[in-house]
């Protein structure tokens, strides 16, 4: 019976994969640091067969740093952690569909690689912005672990690992490039097809960030700039100038997207020859010239009353004499004079209700976004207003209004979508998202993630009680929801407000687990379990939801059956027994229920007769999966 890995993907393994089946003779050997053997890219072949001409020499144009190399192979990285659930600091843990995941960003998005990818509709991102004072995150991949704690002077209580990224560091833009680069990478796969990233910076990185954003995302898939203002103009300033603005940059996943606002519903009729199905008229014409667009360019003739309708040559038709010809005979043609209610004076396009929310897609009956953001909006005093109301004191420095973030969310997402929200700060992103869905009738939901980022004991928010930024986070979600909740009570009865909290630790699995070769057999006797003393079935359960690739939000039951407990999750996607000894009768009741997926504990059964039972009885309740039994059967 397979074990689940409880290791994030390897990426580099997945890509060189890729490569096998497109260039098979750019696959070399190499050794590796273990002495081992194993498969590597021969780039510079792989460089020339991407090539039609001879490739010498490595100028090119390109943006580079030092680390950036490093930053991709730490993107790729495979990792042994895991989410950890924490119901008790949690709010309607067993009916939210909302996560706050506390732990390093590169690490999450690691983790949540499996489970969520292609899934996110909208990122927004307020990332550090390196003025020198900021935290960056000091990735491994930056210095050594003496350097490190050199320039930091040491890890804080919860072992994160930021630092001050000084102007007067040497590395002071690449260490901020590596950091955003490799976050940027996994944050891309977790992105839906016609999903985008906005992301918040100003005038120090901003340059960096859109060369950045280009590379990963692709410079055709670059949406716009939003000019966003700050503050009013300040009279003391370097050279007189007051730098009012900081910028939203968006990036698309692809050309799927679209972003709109809400418009009014354009103007359909009925009459009776169309069946009394609804329809609207499109303007027939195209903003091309006759030279660019010469088969469009003719003369439509009416063929009821012969009436002709030239084409201008500076504006030709939209259509070609073919597809005219074809309209026509579908009755999707209009002439002036058809009907008394319509004041055209040329022939237009019939779009029929069905096929115009077909082609307009999650769009119809919106209107394009310009780039010039409302005044109200709100600018940093706003947002600092907003958070000083809700907890009765200043706990949060510079935090964006949330009108800022739900006009955003507004633009591009739908009611059902997925917002992520990976430099959460004090959790300005959910608040944005509960707020619309009270206003709209909603049901976004958002995945918070933050590292427990330590307050200064100097602060307020600490004097106020709050040790750390996710305990602000958390605490602002509480209190925005319930809020919102008390200014619209007829409208939020089924508001989402709460949120499951999950924080990053090491696997739940002993390091045995892993590499059981590098234990004697004496000391495999003693460890009567591979599972590590403190985690509990809760534990084991979300980490198989990572493993397995599935949601973190949904619900899940508890039951004892013959004296053993058994998690069905979301009605049957996972069913787990973590006792010891489970007997068949427990197998049976399982397996009766016919679960797209099953995981026991290795130790649950005597031995590999035992495992293959398993097998068996899940075949006879489930024959018409027999086939892919042992892929959905599982043990840790």
């Amino acid at each position: 019976m397979d074990k689940l890995k409880f290791e994030t993907p390897d990426i580099t393994s997945a890509n060189i994969e890729k490569i096998v089946a497109l260039f098979p003779n750019c696959i070399t050997e190499l050794r590796g640091k273990d002495g081992k053997i194993k498969r590597g890219v021969n780039f510079e072949m792989l460089r020339q067969m991407l090539s039609p001409d001879v490739v010498d020499g490595d100028e090119c144009y390109e943006f580079t740093w030092v680390g950036k190399k490093a930053a991709i192979v730490e993107a790729n990285k495979p990792i042994r952690k895991t989410l950890r659930p924490c119901p008790e600091e949690s709010k309607n843990w067993d009916t939210t569909e909302n996560l706050y995941i506390e732990g390093d960003n590169l690490e999450v998005l690691k983790l949540l690689q499996e489970a969520y990818l292609g899934k996110v509709k909208m990122i927004y991102i307020d990332p550090p912005y390196n003025t020198g004072n900021d935290f960056i995150y000091a990735d491994d991949f930056m210095r050594s672990q003496e350097e490190e704690n050199e320039q930091m002077g040491m890890y804080d209580e919860d072992e994160n690992r930021l630092f001050k990224n000084s102007d007067t560091n040497g590395r002071f833009h690449s260490d901020w490039c590596s950091m955003m680069y490799s976050r940027l990478m996994l944050a891309r796969t977790l992105l839906a097809e016609n999903g985008a990233i906005f992301i918040s910076i100003d005038d120090n990185e901003v340059d960096n960030l859109k060369k950045i954003c280009d590379e990963v995302f692709g410079t055709i898939n670059s949406v716009a700039t939003f000019p966003w203002r700050k503050r009013t103009a300040k009279s003391d300033v370097p050279f007189g100038v007051s730098q009012d603005y900081e910028w939203i940059i968006c990036y698309a996943k692809s050309e799927n997207f679209v972003a709109s606002v809400e418009g009014k519903e354009r103007k359909y009729y009925e009459t009776p020859d169309f069946s009394g199905k609804p329809w609207r008229v499109h303007d027939l014409t195209k903003q091309t010239t006759a030279g660019e667009r010469p088969n469009s360019y003719f003369t439509i003739i009416n063929p009821k009353t012969g009436e002709e309708y030239p084409a201008n040559p500076n504006r030709t038709w939209a259509i070609t004499e073919e597809t005219f010809r074809s309209y026509y005979a579908e009755d999707r043609i209009v002439f002036p004079g058809d009907y008394d209610f319509l004041n055209i004076q040329k022939p237009v396009l019939r779009y029929w209700k069905e096929d115009d929310v077909a082609k307009a897609g999650e769009n119809f009956g919106r209107v394009p976004v310009s780039t010039k953001l409302s005044e109200d909006i709100g600018m940093s005093q706003d947002g600092t207003k907003e958070i000083t109301e809700l907890f009765a004191g200043k706990v949060f420095s510079f935090p964006k209004p949330s009108s800022l973030i739900e006009f955003l969310t507004s633009i591009h997402t739908r009611k059902d979508d997925l917002v992520l929200d990976f430099f959460s700060g004090s959790a300005t992103t959910a608040h944005a998202v509960m707020q619309l869905n009270a206003e709209d009738g909603g049901h976004r939901k958002f995945i918070m993630v933050q590292i427990p980022e330590v307050c200064d004991e100097k602060s307020e928010a600490y004097k106020a009680g709050y040790k750390n930024i996710c305990e602000i986070g958390k605490e602002r979600i509480r209190r925005a929801g319930e809020k919102i909740k008390k200014e619209n009570p007829l409208t939020t009865q089924d508001l989402d407000i709460g949120f499951r909290v999950l924080k990053v630790d090491e696997s739940n699995m002993k390091d045995v687990y892993y590499s059981a070769d590098e234990y004697e057999q004496g000391n495999l006797m003693d460890m009567i379990s591979n599972i590590k003393e403190d985690r509990t079935d809760l534990d084991l359960l979300f980490g198989c939801l990572l493993d397995w690739g599935l949601p973190l939000s949904l619900p899940y039951t508890s039951e004892q059956i013959d004296g053993c407990t058994v998690h069905t999750y979301n009605d049957g996607d996972l069913i787990a027994c973590f006792d010891s000894n489970v007997s068949e009768s427990v197998v049976k009741e399982i397996a009766k229920r016919k679960p797209l997926r099953a995981v026991f504990r290795d130790s649950s059964f005597a031995d590999s007769p035992a495992k293959i039972n398993v097998f068996e009885i899940f075949k006879l309740y489930m024959p018409e999966d027999a086939d892919d039994i042992s892929k959905r059967v599982r043990v840790i």
